[in-house]
């Protein structure tokens, strides 16, 4: 019995190693791949604007795409889901298409009812209505680094989230620096932005923490995610597509009640 209890042991570790051998192979680990947006987010709920030119229509007109379109739709590098399928990558350059009326273009998701064709519209007086992003701003335009990141809008931009420089701000109206949140952020690192809308009030949160109050009151209010560059050409060079603001999300939630 003495003899063989080595040849036991030694058997039980070899067939305990190649189970852990087995388990962590890389050819047999599983892979995610992707190639929408849609795949990563739930956008049944959302329309998105791109600072492209839609070929299929007269003049020069921004780019949107609705449901079901959407679900089945990217534009590298605009719009399109990051290399681990993880978050959605949204980017603009200072030369990029424009909305009508506004003075810099953008890559963002607008949110519309639950058919995905018709756009939303509320009241801060009427329900509570809340929108939770889970993001990371990764690059600043040339000479003016400003991008919004989060908007509650109705005509107006009623309050964002805005990084100037390394300083993350909460807007309200015209206010762009209303807030302080930090002076200190670095780009690529994620964050939590929390808009809960209320009894004629916005609630601001960031990473879980409320840091703003602001009374408020509007009847068409809607959200809007993704980036908003605060730059073009009249005040950032190179006038191209190589400077650009860009903002990954990784979650995205609406919920109105």
């Amino acid at each position: 019995m003495r003899g063989i209890r080595p040849l036991a042991l030694l058997s039980t570790l070899v067939a305990s190693t190649a189970g852990l051998t087995a388990a962590v192979d890389p050819a047999s680990a599983s892979t995610t791949a992707c190639t929408y947006p849609a795949q990563v987010l739930n956008l049944s709920r959302w329309k998105v604007q791109l600072p492209v030119d839609d070929p299929n229509q007269s003049g020069t007109q921004v780019l949107q795409i609705v449901q079901p379109r959407l679900n089945t739709y990217v534009l590298s590098p605009w719009f399109k889901p990051n290399s681990s399928c993880d978050g959605v990558q949204f980017r603009n350059a200072v030369d990029g298409v424009k909305t009508p009326n506004t003075t810099y273009a953008r890559s963002e998701l607008r949110e519309m009812k639950a058919d995905g064709t018709t756009e939303a519209i509320w009241s801060s007086n009427v329900g509570t209505h809340t929108m939770v992003i889970e993001q990371a701003i990764n690059h600043l335009p040339n000479t003016k680094q400003q991008v919004v990141v989060g908007q509650i809008h109705d005509g107006n931009d009623r309050s964002t989230f805005r990084l100037d420089g390394s300083s993350l701000y909460i807007t309200r109206d015209n206010d762009t620096h209303y807030k302080l949140v930090t002076s200190n952020y670095v780009l690529g690192t994620r964050f939590q932005a929390k808009f809960v809308v209320s009894n004629g009030s916005i609630k601001a949160y960031y990473n879980g923490t409320l840091m703003t109050t602001i009374p408020v009151i509007f009847t068409t209010g809607y959200f809007k995610a993704g980036v908003y560059t605060q730059a073009n050409c009249t005040n950032s060079s190179p006038c191209n597509t190589t400077n650009y603001g860009q903002n990954t999300i990784y979650n995205l939630s609406v919920s109105h009640t």
